[in-house]
């Protein structure tokens, strides 16, 4: 009886939050994308042999001011889509949908590397990838800061500041490709993990793409 009370005084443990989800797109769960629309730009865009079927593994969530957040929904064909949210969580709030694919991550190796990739090397008038320059396209001269907090299918969850600049470069039809540039750091015991990601994208329109169960 006393060992049952004194269960019941206890505080209760909070439940951990739960992976974020908006127009159905859900940790576990999977995107279907328009293989028109893939096939008509494949020969314009940097990515290659994108899989018009993807399950999500993972979720990560950037909160870039008190009305404003990333989700992304990393993807089994190492991409992800990216939604942004204004003013909410709902899907009446999604503002902008772009489809990402990785092209490259390195180590950065050394603070010294590390302070050279913000300070200098991050933000350029134009970044030139496979011969074909991407063009500026934010305004600020230093990296944007962030930090993405990510759900992992197994349970796990972790952070990562990121500093990222964005660049991009027109395609037909009024299309465009972007171009993320980002430092990523992720403390992992007494040093941490540097590394440059650079990842290519384009906008998805609410009819390229749709949620599998």
């Amino acid at each position: 009886m006393f060992d049952w009370l004194k269960k019941k005084m206890q505080p209760a443990v909070p439940e951990r939050e739960p992976a974020p989800e908006v127009l159905g797109l859900r940790l576990g769960g999977g995107v279907e994308l328009d293989a028109l629309r893939l096939s008509l730009l494949e020969d314009q865009v940097t990515f290659e042999g994108a899989a018009s079927t993807q399950i999500i593994q993972a979720v990560g969530r950037v909160m870039l001011d008190e009305s404003h957040q990333l989700l992304r929904f990393y993807t089994d064909d190492d991409g992800f889509v990216q939604v942004l949210l204004s003013g909410g969580t709902t899907d009446d709030c999604v503002s902008e949908v772009k489809l990402w694919y990785f092209y490259q991550t390195r180590p950065v190796d050394g603070d010294a590397a590390w302070n050279r990739l913000l300070e200098k090397e991050l933000v350029q008038p134009e970044w030139d990838l496979d011969g074909q320059a991407f063009s500026k396209a934010w305004d600020n001269t230093r990296p944007v800061a962030m930090t993405e907090t990510t759900w992992l299918h197994n349970g796990g969850r972790s952070d990562t500041d990121q500093f990222v600049m964005l660049y991009e470069r027109p395609l037909n039809n009024d299309d465009a490709e972007m171009l993320m540039v980002a430092g990523e750091e992720k403390l992992n015991g007494p040093r941490p993990e540097r590394s440059l990601v650079l990842a290519t994208g384009i906008d998805l329109s609410p009819t390229d793409f749709r949620f599998v169960s």
